[in-house]
């Protein structure tokens, strides 16, 4: 019990000489660390309304204004260590020892970490793009260091592994879009009415702002013309938009009194050799 009670005490007695010896330290570090923290954030948004006011994109923005705010951090970090008496010389050689062993075990997000960083370099696509990879297809919404973000017209939340872009295909779209139909109309019909009928219906809809759309005969098909339609719709309202467009063309066809066919075939029935039985 006694033993006990001197462990104890020893403790005790450590613990008290080391608020006494560092207690205007341990309250001079935790100072500096509270300004630290508040000068990271207020520098942070600095950096991010210099990248805005000079034309930088959104997602060169945030990861130099991230990168500022860790760098402030950690500085503080070491000068308050450094304050209350305690080395960080040993924290370095730890870290660089158990930073070989985490990059073998963490292959993958190491390899995620350094494809985003090469998609902020490069910028292939910034935030608001319409991207198409590994047969995928959103709306960038942001791009951070492991994973980049897309979300779709049903507000779908689509994480992509940076690995999996960077050394892919990708295709921009930048905000849009296009949809590629196909409309038949009867042979007799007057091609340059059906144009006229389509183009306007497209501008009545504003399709033609965001890009000109192109018309023209596609294919002669067994029977119909086939018109084929191109036009660019903004991505967050593509389906609901290419239903609208389709329907105001069948009204606006039918009002013109164009014809839509339905498939047709001709069958002809050869007279047979009058030697022939009918049953045969």
């Amino acid at each position: 019990m006694k033993q006990e009670l001197d462990q104890f005490k020893e403790v005790y007695d450590l613990i008290v000489t080391f608020f006494v010896t560092y207690s205007f330290q341990l309250i001079g570090a935790l100072i500096i660390l509270l300004i630290g923290l508040l000068v990271s954030n207020r520098v942070a948004r600095l950096v991010n309304r210099t990248c805005d006011k000079h034309g930088l994109d959104v997602t060169l923005s945030r990861f130099l204004a991230s990168c500022t705010k860790i760098i402030i951090i950690v500085a503080v970090s070491v000068i308050c260590l450094g304050k209350i008496g305690i080395s960080v010389t040993p924290f370095i050689a730890a870290i660089g020892a158990l930073s070989l062993g985490a990059g073998l075990a963490m292959q993958g997000l190491l390899s995620n970490y350094g494809a985003g960083f090469n998609i902020i370099l490069t910028r292939p696509f910034v935030v608001g793009d319409t991207i198409s990879v590994q047969g995928v297809t959103g709306i960038v919404k942001e791009v951070r260091l492991a994973q980049t973000i897309l979300s779709d017209e049903d507000d779908v939340t689509i994480l992509i592994p940076n690995r999996h872009i960077v050394g892919e295909i990708i295709h921009n779209s930048k905000e849009f879009k296009v949809v590629e139909s196909t409309l038949g109309v009867a042979y007799g019909s007057d091609i340059d009415r059906v144009t006229t009928t389509i183009k306007g219906v497209l501008h009545e809809l504003g399709v033609d702002t965001n890009r000109p759309p192109q018309i023209g005969i596609d294919e002669l098909g067994d029977s119909s013309i086939n018109f084929g339609i191109r036009y660019w719709l903004p991505t967050g309202k593509y389906h609901q938009l290419r239903f609208n467009v389709n329907d105001q063309l069948f009204k606006a066809l039918h009002l013109a009194g164009i014809e839509i066919p339905f498939p047709q075939r001709e069958i002809r029935l050869l007279k047979s050799n009058d030697n022939d039985s009918f049953e045969k």
